[in-house]
């Protein structure tokens, strides 16, 4: 078990419907597609049928894959899952496991041994989330809306890979679309209130377990700029031999480009970085258990109030910043 570094790559699938389905640029789904065109097992991650949780789940077929994809910003309840990859290894059949990288460690941990019929990918993760206050949050939604909840998409892309949206689907198929800027869930989880304790001190990021690590890679355009169409490219961080060989194997089906790794983390801090405990975290969960989720709203999601000699420094950046691009347009 190390952090060693291979090779890093910006890439993203040649596929677009699968890459607009996926929350970055569909790599996971090219290489489980792969696993189970060998007659493997793919187990990740899926919402429960209420969408109030997530869990592990068993897959062995591609019908199964879309179940997988896209991100889950809250704690999965792993259940049987180990004890399941266990029985398949020893059974023979090609496993790919994917899940956050404590879960990674923990199923190398359990197994207590290396199977090279074994692949395992983590992702740069920020953090997980609260359950608890997820099916607030979803209450919460179903409530003001009069209308159960039966789908959700955490990293909507309608309107682009940049502008991601939670989308939620309705029982009557009615779509709702919120702004990731302006979902209350997103902007408590991205404040850092309702992670896990260990996820203020990953371990996890210390010592990785993976074959292979991927994430959005977010400041593409600062280092592979002519990549981003913005529908998404992924960050592949090749952690093993192993995993560079399972990366081989789906080149024919991607763009991708060979980059410098410490460059890419600059713009995606949380591959070594863990997320800083906010002052209010205990005083936010304590909140949890007696306020109705209006409240937790207006006290833990509201717009961020910016010292008023930041907006004149702001309003002066983006002046300069229109100056210099010809009076238009955003500069990443």
């Amino acid at each position: 078990m190390s952090n060693k570094i291979l090779n890093t790559y910006a890439a993203y699938a040649f596929d677009d419907l699968i890459r607009k389905q996926s929350s970055s640029g569909a790599i996971f789904s090219l290489i489980a597609e792969k696993i189970l065109s060998l007659s493997g097992i793919v187990y990740g991650v899926t919402m429960t049928d209420d969408c109030k949780g997530a869990e592990f789940v068993r897959v062995d077929n591609i019908e199964q894959l879309h179940l997988l994809r896209g991100s889950k910003y809250i704690q999965a309840k792993v259940g049987q899952a180990y004890k399941s990859v266990k029985n398949d290894l020893n059974s023979g059949r090609i496993v790919l496991f994917s899940g956050t990288g404590c879960q990674n460690n923990g199923l190398k941990k359990y197994l207590g041994k290396d199977y090279e019929n074994l692949y395992c990918i983590d992702m740069v993760c920020h953090g997980v989330p609260s359950p608890k206050l997820w099916r607030h949050y979803l209450e919460h939604i179903e409530t003001i809306n009069n209308a159960k909840i039966i789908g959700v998409n955490f990293r909507c892309k309608d309107q682009g890979w940049k502008n991601f949206g939670m989308e939620e689907i309705q029982h009557d198929k009615k779509k709702v679309y919120i702004p990731s800027s302006q979902d209350s869930f997103m902007r408590m989880f991205l404040r850092n209130y309702c992670l896990r304790p260990s996820c203020y001190e990953c371990e996890a990021k210390l010592v990785r377990c993976a074959d292979l690590t991927l994430a959005d890679f977010w400041g593409i355009n600062f280092v592979a700029p002519e990549m981003n169409d913005n529908k998404g490219v992924s960050l592949v961080i090749i952690r093993s031999q192993r995993g560079q060989s399972l990366f081989d194997t789906i080149q024919e089906k991607l763009c991708y480009k060979k980059v410098d790794y410490n460059a890419a983390i600059k713009y995606n801090p949380s591959e070594i970085t863990s997320a800083p405990r906010p002052k209010e975290r205990n005083k936010f969960f304590s909140d949890l258990e007696k306020k109705e989720f209006i409240k937790m709203e207006k006290k833990y999601a509201a717009d961020a109030k910016i010292p008023l000699k930041q907006k004149v420094k702001n309003i002066l950046r983006n002046a300069l910043l229109r100056k210099n691009n010809g009076g238009g347009g955003t500069v990443m």
